[in-house]
């Protein structure tokens, strides 16, 4: 299950451009269903995104010889892109039909598939909308629980849910990356516990100066190149001092 980390000169998530650029680009799709008439809550779409790219990730048809392995293994190669388009009634139902991953979270359900050519899309997701992602949440979510990893959300960003989703994708992924395969196996056997919190603007400054996984958008879609949109704070990373304090 061990992956290499990009070196921090040469991250997949870094605005500035590589060799990495020079590469044939691949994307990740994500599909979140959206029904008219029982949207998902924002908060619980975002972590449930987060927790299907864990899936992916950890698939045994993602590594070693598995029949996604090639896919990740070039996608990893290139830019990390992750795109959120939604669904509904029978345009869900085909989504479902594809090769991928569906994760339900307590209203939300989001399904992930293979990374694919940039523009390679299967038709049947290609046609799916990537506005219409604007979600809200009930109520405001409550603090996350002792020891759960958490996602930290830059408080000074606005960005539709969709793009908040690949993002908090992005965060768990570092975080993935930064885990020793132990750490990697416990986090998996729990069922990936996980929670996407907003930062206050005095929390956002000392979380993105502890030295946990930042994520730095490309500014492909809505927010300027380099913006920092999410830090990942895995307990695992504090406690064995490689969130440098």
């Amino acid at each position: 299950m061990s992956q290499i980390p990009a070196a921090p000169g040469d991250s997949p998530f870094q605005s500035e451009r590589s060799p990495r650029d020079e590469s044939p680009q691949f994307v990740l799709p994500l599909v979140v269903r959206i029904e008219r008439d029982a949207p998902p809550a924002r908060t619980d779409a975002l972590e449930t995104a987060a927790r299907a790219v864990l899936l992916m990730l950890s698939d045994e048809r993602a590594l070693g010889e598995g029949e996604w392995a090639q896919a990740v293994q070039d996608w990893e190669d290139a830019r990390i892109r992750k795109v959120v388009r939604r669904a509904r009634g029978a345009e869900w139902r085909r989504a479902e039909a594809l090769p991928g991953i569906t994760v339900t979270g307590r209203s939300a359900e989001v399904r992930i598939f293979p990374p694919v050519p940039l523009d390679g899309w299967p038709k049947d997701l290609v046609k799916l909308q990537v506005s219409g992602t604007e979600l809200d949440d009930p109520e405001p979510p409550a603090g996350a629980a002792p020891g759960t990893p958490v996602l930290w959300l830059n408080p000074d960003l606005e960005m539709s849910a969709g793009k908040t989703m690949a993002q908090a994708g992005h965060g768990a992924q570092l975080a993935w990356w930064a885990l020793s395969d132990e750490e990697r196996a416990a986090w998996r056997e729990a069922g990936f516990p996980l929670a996407v919190r907003t930062a206050g603007p005095d929390e956002w400054r000392e979380l993105t100066s502890a030295g946990l996984p930042l994520v730095r958008d490309a500014g492909f879609t809505e927010i300027a190149p380099g913006s920092s949109t999410v830090v990942a704070d895995h307990p695992a990373l504090r406690r064995t001092g490689r969130a440098l304090r």
